[in-house]
């Protein structure tokens, strides 16, 4: 198996101690609805970690959240809230966002808040080691004192501007120095050898690594805007307090998402939060329209790609659906007409392939919708055995989950309502519509039309 590492910027083989990862990816920053962009790395990384799960590895996939941050807190003041209760509201509802995209192979999310202990004593150990100072307003690493800075993006230090997420302090040596430990007396504050205060964006990640996965772990994974500053941060960070290279073997980022070509931004008002894509569109479907792009390369989302990516999944969907109702039909041959296990070797190998040459889900999609339309032709023709069609079952449920969306398709009312409840609902509307009770029956209708529960009268 070959992975792109951004660090070399090269494909590597996959070599790992035992067939176990660790794997961090940097989680969001909870003071508002998560957007599609985190939803394009969220779902990359999880058909990621199902694939290297697929093939043997036992993963352990740890991801952070940031839940006290200066986002946070200017964000509760706005609206009159306690940061914390702010910023776990906004968890649960990332979490649940998540589910719904059925991003589910994260083992642990690990909060900012919960790991203060673990911070303080990293911020000491730079202090110690000479690589942190202390000042009247926080605690600054010495990026000077660190002669690799930037060598995750290739950025020469002389070059580097002030990081944009910190503003200018005087007392800091250089502006180029990050806060790790930032002072304050309003709250939310921890107390600390250097006084009260809270964490900085960077110094989190790594203190939670550590705790988890000690000072060298396998995979770091986040979005491509991450690299600079954050990632390069992370680097100078843990390999200067631990005195240990590399902190990762390997790193790996997703692309930018755009909106109709444009960045997306709030200013713009192209911002799309996936609470409000779920209400345009299905879970499945923005699965399929991220992995229709390889994850690395970047994406433009627009309602009509969308809608695109809508009427793709439908054809491979109809194809399993089609392959389910034939599996359960008397009069199928006792032998195949057609070389069915062919067709199979044949997708699964290009399937495989494509999975194991970086994660590369436009080509593993593309040998799928090559394998259903072969299949369509020989399941309207009656040319395939019944077990020949549980074997191709069995490859779709391969299939479904490495990528985390169903190609045989589930009875979405049979989930919803019972057989006998759906008889009982459509009995009392005959009988209205007997009486001529015409709105009472209509009502009824669309309450269950409300439910994505079609009535037809005919």
């Amino acid at each position: 198996m070959n992975i792109y590492n951004t660090m070399t910027r090269e494909k590597e083989e996959l070599k790992v101690k035992n067939n176990k990862i660790k794997l961090f990816v940097c989680g969001p920053t909870v003071y508002d609805y998560s957007h599609i962009g985190h939803a394009r790395t969220y779902i990359s990384f999880d058909v990621i970690v199902r694939y290297l799960k697929h093939e043997g590895y036992s993963v352990f996939y740890l991801q952070n959240i940031t839940d006290i941050d200066d986002k946070i807190i200017k964000r509760a003041k706005e609206r009159g809230e306690d940061p914390l209760e702010l910023s776990h509201r906004f968890e649960k509802e990332y979490l649940n966002d998540m589910k719904r995209l059925n991003v589910n192979n994260v083992n642990f999310y690990a909060r900012a808040t919960e790991h203060m202990d673990e911070i303080i004593n990293q911020v000491q150990t730079l202090i110690d080691k000479g690589y942190a100072y202390d000042t009247e307003s926080g605690v600054y690493f010495d990026v000077s004192a660190y002669e690799d800075f930037g060598k995750l993006s290739n950025r020469n230090l002389d070059d580097l501007q002030d990081n944009a997420r910190v503003q200018t302090d005087s007392n800091k040596r250089d502006p180029k120095d990050f806060a790790l430990w930032k002072k304050q007396g309003e709250e939310p504050y921890w107390e600390s050898p250097w006084g009260n205060g809270r964490p900085g964006w960077h110094i989190e990640d790594t203190a939670i690594t550590e705790a988890y996965f000690g000072p060298q772990y396998d995979v770091h994974g986040g979005g491509l805007d991450l690299i600079f500053p954050h990632h390069d941060a992370e680097i100078a960070q843990m390999e200067a307090a631990s005195g240990k290279k590399p902190l990762v073997q390997y790193w790996m980022h997703t692309g930018f998402l755009n909106v109709r070509g444009e960045k997306m931004s709030k200013s713009l008002g192209n911002f799309i939060t996936i609470k409000e894509l779920l209400e345009m569109f299905s879970p499945e479907v923005y699965r399929f329209f991220v992995l229709s792009t390889h994850y690395r390369s970047p994406i433009d989302f627009s309602e009509e790609i969308l809608k695109q990516a809508e009427n793709s999944l439908n054809r491979i969907q109809n194809t399993g659906k089609n392959v389910l109702e034939k599996y359960g039909e008397d009069d199928l041959p006792a032998e195949d007409k057609v070389d069915v296990l062919s067709m199979v070797n044949e997708f699964k190998n290009e399937f495989f392939d494509a999975m194991n040459n970086d994660f590369n889900t436009p080509i593993a999609l593309s040998s799928l919708f090559d394998f259903t339309h072969k299949l369509n032709k020989s399941l309207n023709d009656n040319a395939i055995s019944k077990d020949s069609l549980k074997i191709i079952l069995d490859t779709f449920e391969e299939v479904e989950d490495i990528l985390g969306f169903s190609v045989v398709p589930v009875n979405d009312s049979s989930s919803d309502l019972s057989d006998e409840l759906l008889t009982l609902i459509t009995d009392v509307r005959q009988e209205l519509r007997a009486k001529k009770e015409w709105d009472l029956a209509d009502k009824i209708r669309d309450e269950l039309a409300s439910l994505d529960i079609n009535l037809e009268d005919k």
